[in-house]
């Protein structure tokens, strides 16, 4: 059965960086697009950004367009969201799916102090 796994995810201040991973398992990684959600409480999941089997991107959020980016490497099962310039608002539980197969992580938490 598929699964996929964040981390990465820590507390840093307004203008820093860091770099999520999502690790996937039990399914072909390389056959299939992947994606990075964001979820704050009381507010709907939002996609973030979307990446295809050959390393071409899907649509951005406007509000991260220039700031994240987002690659994969198939050799290690593994898609990474660089997440450069930080705001207080990108603070998020941030989620990594495969659409086609409806996975989903458990998460892992972002917060931007101001």
């Amino acid at each position: 059965q598929g699964q996929l796994v964040e981390s990465g995810g820590d507390l840093v201040q307004a203008g820093g960086s860091l770099t999520l991973s999502c690790a996937g398992s039990g399914f072909i990684f390389r056959d299939y697009p992947i994606s990075w959600y964001r979820q704050t409480p009381g507010k709907e999941r939002e996609m973030v950004v979307g990446i295809e089997i050959d390393g071409r991107l899907t649509s951005y959020l406007p509000s991260v367009k220039g700031r994240f980016t987002i690659t994969r490497n198939n050799d290690e099962d593994t898609v990474y969201l660089r997440l450069n310039k930080l705001q207080p608002d990108d603070t998020a539980r941030y989620y990594c799916t495969v659409p086609m197969l409806n996975i989903w992580g458990q998460g892992t938490q972002v917060t931007v102090s101001s």
